[in-house]
């Protein structure tokens, strides 16, 4: 494979084309009121893992429509006094699996909370949360579950879910709330950017290759799934390139981070055809807080950076989550 978007000084000024819809903040201040008149009921309930150096909780909170959402609060083995929190999102079809395999920011003297994916856990690692809600016709995924409407659209659960994920996590009283970072890559950066125009008081967002940006764009520039999803949708249902497009606006990450007032550190990877560089730098460039920094990884796929952004991350976040 090779480099096949844009060339690196035309990603650095790329715009995306993705217009914003007139009542996107009404939206979603409608979509978080509705989510918080349900009671959060964060409930976190010890497990044993055989694991000396964390402690693990098995986490059930109320996302969208009140409904249960599963996750994993992890913390240094000990740990009496609140902690910086890292809360994380997960990646395209992945749930939160196994607690023994999110070891990183615990060990690294952080809380970590991970939030399970409603629907999905099926395809890399297991999941526990269903969606309970239906849609109308769809392709195959989750990219056009109920893409007919920003209402019924899937990611309108998803996106709320993780606000009250950052909720959870702040509810419980080894974190310090003032200080929290998210973090996910893929989808799980795709929500990260989110959460990071949706929650204030964040110290620290930091979206990998993220997914979920310059809709425009990215459903004409690869043919590569996920994206491909709503290509193939649009090819049945010809007659609705408008109102999918219109719908996609809202979930834009270009969108939340010309909201964000946290300081972020996103990565890219110029062959990667699963979030092309174009869509990731659409979403860096639009980003309000001058404060951000992206990773370029030239030639790389959509594995991106790897452990060597996870090395960068450590170092980045260290810094303002103990600062």
């Amino acid at each position: 494979m090779t480099q096949f978007d844009l060339p690196l000084d035309q990603l650095r000024t790329h715009r995306s084309t993705s217009v914003e819809p007139g009542d996107f903040d009404v939206f979603w201040a409608k979509t978080l009121d509705e989510a918080r008149a349900h009671d959060l009921e964060a409930r976190f309930e010890p497990v044993v893992t055989g694991l000396a150096t964390v402690e693990t909780f098995d986490v059930t909170f109320n996302g969208f429509g009140g409904q249960p959402v599963k996750g994993w609060f992890v913390v240094p083995a000990g740990t009496t006094e609140p902690l910086p929190v890292v809360v994380e999102f997960l990646g395209y079809g992945g749930g939160r699996g196994l607690p023994h395999t999110h070891l990183l920011w615990a060990s690294a003297g952080f809380a970590h909370f991970v939030m399970d994916t409603r629907g999905q856990g099926s395809a890399w690692a297991g999941g526990d949360t269903a969606d309970p809600v239906g849609s109308a016709p769809s392709f195959p995924g989750f990219m056009t579950k109920g893409v007919e409407d920003p209402y019924t659209y899937y990611y309108r659960r998803l996106f709320t879910d993780a606000v009250r994920a950052v909720e959870a996590a702040r509810s419980h009283p080894l974190v310090d709330a003032g200080r929290t970072a998210v973090t996910g890559g893929s989808q799980g950066g795709g929500i990260t950017l989110a959460v990071a125009g949706l929650v204030r008081g964040l110290v620290a967002v930091a979206p990998d290759v993220p997914f979920l940006c310059d809709f425009p764009r990215a459903i004409t520039v690869t043919d590569r799934t996920p994206y491909r999803e709503i290509g193939n949708y649009l090819k049945t249902h010809r007659g609705r390139v408008r109102q999918v497009r219109d719908t996609l606006a809202y979930f834009d990450g270009v969108h939340f981070a010309a909201r964000a007032t946290a300081p972020a550190l996103f990565s890219t990877a110029l062959e990667d055809q699963t979030c092309p560089p174009s869509t990731v730098f659409a979403a860096f460039n639009a980003y309000a807080e001058q404060d951000k920094a992206i990773e370029v990884y030239d030639f790389n796929d959509h594995e991106g950076g790897g452990p060597f952004q996870q090395a960068a991350q450590l170092r980045w976040l260290t810094e303002r989550l103990r600062g």
